[in-house]
């Protein structure tokens, strides 16, 4: 590997100083599959940077019961590298990280990481042409290229509630799943019913005594048999290449026709909507709970979930579903507005994740001395096509603002932006360059495009207040579109779009 890593300064004052020519942040798909081609590209001058121990991001955070994707496993997955052995149509959590594991291996990625270290902030330093970047060991990275690859769904959001530090029960966020604590028997305080809720809420019902899950909204939650793969079915993957690629695209151009829906044309969604509540009628009895757990807003407006034992989860003698909003927790229970407190053993936040403010952890400084969080912060996520940013020279973001989906595999998207960067970083060697700089024009021209589309989609017209919006409720979240659309406009770097800056000094 082409680093090297000096000493300045002395005894306690010693600063590490680590070269290398790329830095990527995070070990998820994106982070792996960047090292991945870089690999394939003959280069080992670069440096993963992964706040844990191991590999896996999204995959190693979540262990909660019942966790697994709901995009089908052979679209939620490489191209490059297809997996023949998926057991099931939707796999789980610990299959999804052995195949981030086996990727590990396959390429000998470790060897390239650095592990125990999260990065503090860095800042471009315009006469050098290098990203600094520290860490909170100490480490502090100088690098051409800076390439983040953290993703959204890694810090756990929490309530804003009074009294959560009085609690006197076990407390604990579905990200960060307590399993020494036994379920059995306890009385449970679940707030949140999103996509991480419909999942673990059927795998604990029948061990807990009470359940009482909290709901501000409900979600649109669509009938899904989860079948498995047969081993003929396997083989078959396996031994002829060109079926299961038959079976990935099958995948990717039903999931793709959902957008035609969420864009422009709701009233198309109908359908489905008809399919959900058909899924509440058959499962729940008591029409008052129908009533809590029907939507008032357009099915996609929120992520659309999938799932056949939520709703029947629901309808047990145990549970109890409050909409009554959450007034403050006390020492032994949560009240709620209308005076009445329960008393609960524990409380499991199912609360999702900080999105539009996720890069909070990437608060690098550009050109200027521009702090790019605080300037998010200020005059809203902008970007190129979320992959690049004016100002800030030689950095790329995977699964940056507006490349998030509702319908399709974020894994596609993942693919078309690290061969945008690659094909970037040769721009920049084949002109004798330092840097590459997204010029402002080609931004705001992408940015307004974006937002422009946004403001015909469910999104924003479908009548709910989603994770997709940011605090001025600006859909900094979902690419609007079709996947195929995005892939167009990031198989080539348009020259037009940049400035290349010349060689550093000496």
């Amino acid at each position: 590997m082409v680093a090297d890593t000096e000493h300045a300064g002395t005894g306690k004052s010693e600063k590490r100083i680590h070269r290398t020519r790329v830095l990527v942040v995070g070990s998820g798909f994106s982070g792996l599959g960047m090292a991945i081609q870089l690999r394939k590209a003959g280069r080992s001058d670069f440096v993963v940077l992964e706040k844990a121990d191991e590999v896996g991001g999204t995959w190693r955070e979540n262990t909660y019961p019942g966790c697994a994707c709901d995009v089908p496993s052979h679209m939620y997955s490489f191209s490059f590298e297809p997996n023949p052995d998926w057991s099931k149509v939707w796999s789980g959590q610990a299959e999804i990280l052995d195949y981030l594991f086996d990727l590990a291996d396959k390429y000998d990625l470790r060897r390239y990481i650095h592990f125990g270290r999260r990065t503090t902030g860095g800042y471009w330093d315009e006469a050098e042409k290098r990203w600094h970047v520290r860490t909170d060991d100490g480490t502090e990275y100088v690098t051409q290229f800076l390439v983040s690859g953290i993703g959204a769904l890694h810090v756990p959001r929490f309530p804003d509630l009074p009294g959560l530090d009085v609690f006197g029960g076990v407390a604990f966020h579905s990200a960060q799943w307590n399993h020494d604590y036994d379920l059995t028997g306890k009385r449970v305080a679940v707030i949140g019913t999103g996509a991480s809720a419909v999942q673990f809420v059927p795998e604990i019902v029948d061990r807990v005594a009470r359940l009482q899950l909290f709901q501000r909204t409900p979600a649109w939650v669509v009938p899904r048999t989860n079948f498995e793969h047969s081993p003929r079915a396997k083989r078959l993957f396996r031994r002829v290449p060109l079926v299961r690629r038959a079976f990935r695209d099958f995948v990717y151009w039903v999931s793709e026709a959902l957008a035609i829906g969420l864009n422009g044309h709701s009233n198309l969604m109908a359908p489905l909507e008809k399919l959900a509540k058909k899924n509440i009628a058959k499962s729940i009895e008591d029409p008052e709970l129908q009533r809590k757990l029907t939507p008032d807003y357009r099915i996609g407006c929120k992520r659309i979930l999938g799932s056949n034992d939520y709703y029947p989860a629901l309808a047990r003698p145990n549970v109890e579903v409050v909409t009554d909003r959450i007034e403050r927790v006390t020492e032994g229970g949560v009240v709620t507005a209308d005076g009445t407190e329960r008393d609960v053993d524990a409380i499991i936040y199912g609360t999702g994740f900080h999105v539009t403010d996720g890069f909070d952890g990437m608060n690098i400084v550009g050109v200027n001395g521009r702090e790019l969080v605080p300037y998010w912060n200020e005059h809203g996520i902008e970007t190129h096509l979320g992959i690049t940013i004016e100002g800030f020279p030689n950095a790329f973001f995977l699964l940056g603002p507006n490349t998030a989906l509702g319908h399709n595999s974020v894994v596609f998207m993942i693919e078309q932006q690290i061969r945008y960067v690659m094909e970037a970083i040769r721009l920049v060697d084949d002109a004798g360059a330092e840097a590459i700089s997204v010029r402002r024009s080609a931004q705001d021209r992408s940015n307004a495009d974006i937002q422009r589309k946004l403001g015909k989609g469910v999104w924003t017209n479908g009548g709910c207040v989603s994770w997709y919006l940011d605090a001025k409720g600006v859909n900094r979240t979902i690419w609007p579109g079709f996947t195929w659309q995005y892939w167009l406009r990031t198989r080539k770097v348009d020259p037009a779009d940049f400035d290349l800056i010349g060689r550093a000094a000496g």
